[in-house]
């Protein structure tokens, strides 16, 4: 319906105005920031895999070297990025195949090993189901973004609905297979200590063979790297069109919309958030309070997407992409985003609400003086038409009025005669 950059804000701009599509964009642009610091850290603890007794300082170093190649990349144009992003897919898929196939195998042969990894299914109960189902969602989210380029993309109205619907049903599909995998090859009590479980599984699986095993955990742990590295870079391409569109629209620094003369991407807004989200990244070295953070700040930009529809529909009634089931889609959405933050701990909305309570200074920075502007000319224009209308009925008036008793005297004189 909304084919423009911005995706979820321009959806909340559209639909209730600057204030209200600030805020959604706000939201997620704090929530894409905080997932840009995730990627370093997570990169950094996979490859401690290979490299266990990592220096400190080579951390760091890793970390920047990783920011760096997606500054590179990103600033040579969306297209390059998409390149670069769709290599990086393929490559990282190819791995999880592998892990897939071999661990189906492996479950097969030995089914009594796995069904006991199973048993009890529910071992800690339904209790931490909600704080869970915040850490796995961020395993699904991402889809957002592709909306956030559209005016990039050919045929965005059709192409983004039907890249998400794919996108997110291949997803779907990688995700429980390779989840069935690990709890099938490993205790759920040893994945809690692993901090590289696809490498950790694919080792065990090929125990039998210890040049395999070696070699198999080779190829899954350089494919969860990549992956890493594949979804930061997408990751980046919609923070950066986000903060582009919220700097065209005067509600963020004019930095943000600076376009290189050569690549014409947004330079600085990308070389600013990589660096502050590489900064978060080694300040904030928790992955699991990043995640739920960065959901939580996603979960205010899908309800607020989700309830934008009925609005939308007013104002757009022929979408060129139609999904059935009306409203029931975005109500369950909305219903499922505010469960999601209710999931987050107290300690993690505060933190959200704190973010996003200092949006508003920047909004009153960035905005109201174009507003403003705005709205004195509006009320001028108003008060001068007004009086306009005023002095044009009141010469009227006075005009008729003085008709009124030219008449009057008339057939007074008529009268006494």
């Amino acid at each position: 319906m909304l084919p423009k950059v911005g995706g979820p804000y321009a959806y909340a701009h559209e639909a209730w105005g600057p204030f209200a599509g600030f805020t959604v964009g706000w939201s997620l642009w704090l929530a894409e920031w905080v997932s840009l610091a995730v990627f370093p850290v997570a990169f950094t603890q996979y490859l401690m895999f290979f490299l266990p007794n990592l220096d400190p300082t080579i951390q760091i170093l890793v970390k920047v070297l990783f920011v760096l190649f997606l500054i590179i990349t990103n600033i040579a144009g969306v297209k390059a990025a998409g390149r670069t992003n769709d290599v990086l897919t393929i490559v990282k898929l190819a791995p999880l195949v592998f892990f897939a196939i071999t661990g189906l195998v492996y479950i097969i042969l030995n089914a009594t090993t796995s069904a006991s990894n199973f048993t009890p299914f529910l071992p800690l109960g339904l209790g931490s189901f909600g704080p869970a189902l915040v850490l796995i969602f961020w395993a699904y989210a991402g889809f957002e973004i592709s909306t956030i380029p559209a005016e990039e993309i050919r045929n965005p109205a059709k192409t983004i609905p039907k890249a998400i619907i794919v996108g997110i049903a291949i997803v779907t599909v990688f995700y429980l297979v390779t989840n069935i995998v690990l709890f099938a090859v490993r205790p759920w009590t040893s994945l809690a200590q692993d901090t590289a479980p696809l490498a950790t599984a694919t080792s065990n699986i090929l125990a039998p063979t210890p040049l395999l095993a070696l070699a198999g955990a080779l190829i899954v742990g350089v494919g969860a790297l990549i992956s890493i590295a594949g979804s930061d870079e997408s990751g980046m391409i919609g923070t950066s069109r986000l903060g582009y569109a919220l700097a065209s629209d005067g509600l963020f620094p004019k930095a943000f919309a600076k376009i290189h003369p050569k690549y014409k991407t947004p330079y600085l807004g990308i070389i600013i958030q990589a660096v502050t989200a590489l900064v978060a990244s080694l300040i904030g070295n928790n992955l699991g309070t990043l995640i739920a953070t960065s959901v939580f700040f996603m979960a205010v930009a899908y309800t607020a997407t989700s309830i934008s529809i009925v609005t939308l529909r007013k104002k757009h009634s022929n979408p060129q992409f139609h999904l059935p089931g009306g409203l029931i889609i975005p109500a369950l959405g909305a219903v499922f985003s505010i469960y999601l933050i209710t999931q987050c701990t107290p300690l993690q909305i505060g933190l959200g609400m704190l973010l996003l309570a200092i949006g508003v200074p920047v909004y009153v920075k960035y905005t109201p003086k174009k507003e403003i502007a705005q709205l004195k000319q509006a009320l001028v224009t108003r008060e001068t038409r007004l009086k306009t209308a005023y002095d044009q009925e009141h010469r009227f008036l006075a005009h008729a009025l003085r008709h009124i008793k030219k008449l009057y005297r008339k057939a007074k004189q008529k009268n006494q005669e």
